[in-house]
């Protein structure tokens, strides 16, 4: 089973989190959430996730996915999606959290499109 990795960079007051992996139940979501929180506690509050290397994503990983997004708007921040692949976008279609998150496909355009 491949675990989550990401690469953490910055691009102005942006945090972009390079994901490559699972998102599952599990190692995978207890990794993000982590991740999550850390940037939290550290004041970084929009947050890019860079979902391009993902595998796959299981109801667990949805979850955590939408207990980051409420926890970093709860923080007043911002939590925003890039480069779904086709079977992440069906799964959020599906259960209807494609219009829940902010999703790109050009990182230049979802980092313009943080306040």
């Amino acid at each position: 089973m491949a675990e989550l990795n990401f690469n953490e960079r910055q691009a102005g007051d942006v945090t972009i989190l390079d994901m490559s992996g699972k998102i599952t139940i599990g190692e995978g979501s207890v990794t993000l959430r982590s991740a999550i929180r850390r940037l939290l506690e550290e004041g970084k509050k929009k947050i890019l996730l860079n979902l391009a290397g993902v595998s796959y994503v299981d109801s667990s990983g949805i979850g955590e996915l939408v207990s980051s997004f409420t926890a970093i708007n709860k923080e007043g921040g911002q939590l925003k999606l890039l480069n779904l692949t086709q079977k992440i976008r069906d799964l959020l279609a599906i259960t209807k959290l494609l219009t829940v998150f902010d999703s790109y496909d050009e990182e230049e355009t979802a980092l313009n499109s943080y306040k």
